[in-house]
């Protein structure tokens, strides 16, 4: 089985129990403008793509919202632990994606998708938010092509700024996605 268009997607989304627990849980904090992003899902279409059974392990489950009237990491520390709470076998990360321009040197972002138009790769700027009936929502401002693809190229704000091409580079290299995922193409900032 493989994943050919977004649909596919949030059909083999659907059909994986831990993952519908993980946006339940999110969803049930009622954070605003929230998504579960990056290698969530992004490992989720790999695994699939290359036939593997066993869920790759992930190093953290990256969740972002925007609410830029409380902007305290504190804040995004005190969501973790509630969902700690839920679930204290996912390694969680929050992000407040009204913060992270200001972490990143960069002008305020103006929502979540606009944060994650601003991930070093393609492939990882996509999030799945739940709704209050179950149903999911996809977020990729580059589109899914290129993580349906097995592509990882620098997102065009990367590619932009000469001086996160290093940042992008260095990234990769420790990422080192190809030993887990040999089909794999990863491209370099000169490729692009």
């Amino acid at each position: 089985m493989r994943i050919h268009h977004e649909e596919d997607l949030l059909r083999v989304v659907k059909e994986d129990g831990w993952m519908m627990n993980i946006l339940a849980a999110v969803r049930d904090l009622h954070l605003p403008d929230s998504w579960v992003c990056a290698g969530f899902v992004r490992s989720k279409v790999w695994d699939v793509q290359h036939g593997y059974t066993e869920r790759t392990p992930l190093g953290d489950v990256d969740v972002i919202y925007y609410d830029p009237g409380d902007i305290r990491e504190e804040v995004e520390k005190s969501w973790e632990a509630q969902l700690r709470s839920v679930d204290p076998s996912v390694p969680w990360s929050v992000k407040n994606q009204a913060r992270m321009h200001a972490v990143n040197g960069l002008a305020p972002y103006s929502s979540s998708t606009d944060g994650m138009s601003k991930f070093p790769e393609t492939a990882t700027a996509l999030g799945l938010a739940m709704d209050e009936h179950g149903g999911l929502r996809l977020a990729a401002p580059h589109g899914v092509s290129d993580t349906l693809n097995m592509i990882v190229r620098p997102s065009p704000h990367f590619m932009a700024n000469p001086q996160l091409h290093p940042i992008y580079e260095a990234r990769v290299a420790k990422k080192n996605w190809r030993a887990v995922w040999t089909q794999l193409q990863v491209l370099s900032v000169l490729e692009n």
